[in-house]
């Protein structure tokens, strides 16, 4: 399977850079703390977390999966966290289906491996990093779908994806291992194509705000 293309995406308040394995020191940096904002997600602590964290992240990559990247607040001048498609799904079409698209294009994906440094949170960056993310989604790849999922306990990170416009679908029950090291239920979202033009301009009003 033929990767994505990595590409940067870059607003006024956030630019999103391909991860490489020139950021760990700086992920290092960015997840040292305070961590008291972690408890329902998964953030790597540690030079060695850090390290597996950007491997497996670049095999999957490698493998046509995901597409992750380093997220850096332009306000602060520094790496402030990760952030990635994954799940990158590609449908089989028949031949000359005007929906068919060239290889190393995905047809849906979810946005999520999220996470940010408290000192970027409730700030201007996950707002326009998804602003981004989904336009790039929608608007080069053209993708039908794209799935946000967060832990169902996990009220500020729904309502954050609710104050983007997604629809809530249900949940994921015993869905995945969570960051408390029990198994959790997962509160699964979606943007579809057709939603996707007025998300896109409720998060424009959202960011001239």
């Amino acid at each position: 399977m033929i990767p994505v293309t990595p590409v940067v995406l870059e607003g006024r308040h956030v630019r999103l850079l391909p991860l490489s394995l020139d950021h760990i020191d700086a992920l290092v940096a960015a997840a040292a703390g305070p961590r008291r904002t972690f408890d329902m997600t998964f953030v790597p602590h540690g030079l060695d977390e850090v390290r597996a964290y950007v491997a497996e992240a670049l095999r999957a990559h490698a493998a046509g999966h995901a597409l992750p990247f380093t997220t850096v607040s332009l306000a602060l001048g520094r790496v402030v966290g990760s952030t990635r498609f994954g799940e990158l799904e590609y449908w089989t079409w028949s031949a000359g289906h005007p929906q068919k698209k060239p290889e190393g294009i995905p047809d849906a994906a979810e946005i999520g491996w999220t996470w940010l440094a408290e000192e970027a949170q409730r700030t201007a960056v996950n707002t326009e990093a998804k602003r981004l993310m989904l336009g790039h989604a929608f608007e080069t790849w053209r993708v039908h779908r794209i799935t946000l999922i967060t832990d169902a306990r996990n009220a500020r990170s729904r309502a954050a994806i609710e104050r983007l416009g997604a629809t809530f679908e249900g949940l994921r029950r015993a869905h995945f291992p969570a960051a408390d090291g029990t198994v959790r239920d997962s509160a699964a979202y979606s943007i579809i194509a057709a939603e996707w033009p007025a998300v896109r301009d409720r998060l424009d009003a959202f960011l001239s705000a």
